[in-house]
């Protein structure tokens, strides 16, 4: 279980103050802090699964961003497969909240290799103890039948909902989160951070991109789309039900992840992210995304499961749905 930070994620013990904000490192390229974190090292080390170590992204939480696990457990996996074979699933649980001070170690075992598909477990650990469990499986691409779901329409354009949204006020906390982020977020509905605008609907249509390009290595657009996959996808669900981010005592944590590649794309292009929650109830929400090209083109599909808990007036805690 995973739990996320204010801003971008909430649910740590203590509500972060302005000071918190001024505290935080100043990070002059989110971008390059990103690639040197999915820039593993594969050691000599290896039993019955191939060794990898990484370091970790800082967070002003303390907590790992669950996106970069997802992307270094699929790099790791990757290297461990014929040159010919590309991931098109993965399913991947968090176990323990990760420490961001620290890096972690990626075991991976192969446990099947045939003729067009390749199947990995990847287990990262820190300080002795698994933190996220992840299945992926790589394909040989061959030529078959074809379709996909079209993207949403009459959704504003990236410029258009940038200079919507422009004048926004944030949380201090909120604003640095967003500016150290190597991916720029740019909500088309407008963001949740303080409040949540228009309609309390359990859907939203998010860009993204990175702040800057990453090259033309197709794995690494794979990996970093997966990084990208787990941010804002748990909105759709808060949405629904009026809470921003910024409620006091609001807790969320990812339970699980799921991803599927459909198509090969750019990470450094805008990126239409199309959100929606079927269901939540219990203290938990599902939240499902499709992840669109500029030109309409479905590359990849999201699912998450949270954990998810709403204080009521007095401060006890009471679940979503």
């Amino acid at each position: 279980m995973r739990e996320h930070a204010p801003a971008a994620r909430h649910g740590s013990p203590e509500e972060p103050t302005a000071s918190d904000a001024a505290a935080i490192p100043v990070i002059t390229d989110p971008v390059g802090v990103m690639l040197d974190v999915l820039n593993l090292d594969s050691g000599a080390a290896r039993t019955t699964e191939d060794i990898f170590t990484g370091v970790s992204q800082p967070m002003p939480t303390g907590r790992i961003f669950g996106g970069q696990v997802l992307a270094q457990a699929i790099i790791a996996a990757d290297r461990t497969t014929d040159d010919d074979r590309v991931p098109h699933s993965m399913h991947g649980y968090f176990l323990r909240p990760g420490d961001a001070s620290t890096g972690l170690t990626l075991a991976v075992e192969r446990i099947h290799d045939g003729r067009s598909f390749s199947t990995r477990r990847t287990q990262a650990y820190q300080h002795g103890v698994p933190i996220f469990s992840m299945i992926s499986s790589f394909e040989r691409e061959d030529p078959g039948l074809e379709h996909q779901t079209p993207a949403p329409e009459g959704v504003l354009s990236p410029e258009e909902a940038l200079e919507r949204s422009g004048a926004s006020r944030l949380h201090p906390l909120s604003r640095r989160l967003l500016d150290d982020s190597p991916i720029e977020v740019v909500h088309a509905d407008g963001a949740i951070y303080d409040r949540v605008p228009g309609a309390h609907v359990p859907r939203q249509d998010v860009w993204m991109r990175t702040r800057r390009g990453i090259g033309d290595d197709p794995a690494l657009h794979r990996a970093v789309l997966a990084y990208m996959s787990d941010l804002t996808i748990q909105e759709s669900v808060l949405r629904a039900h009026g809470v921003a981010w910024s409620q006091p005592g609001l807790k969320v944590a990812s339970l699980d992840h799921a991803m599927w590649w459909h198509r090969r794309a750019r990470v450094d292009e805008w990126l239409l992210y199309a959100q929606e929650s079927p269901s939540a109830r219990g203290g938990r929400g599902l939240a499902t995304g499709r992840i669109f090209t500029r030109e309409g083109e479905l590359i990849a599909t999201v699912a998450q499961e949270i954990m998810v808990r709403v204080p009521d007036a007095d401060g006890s805690g009471v679940s979503a749905g």
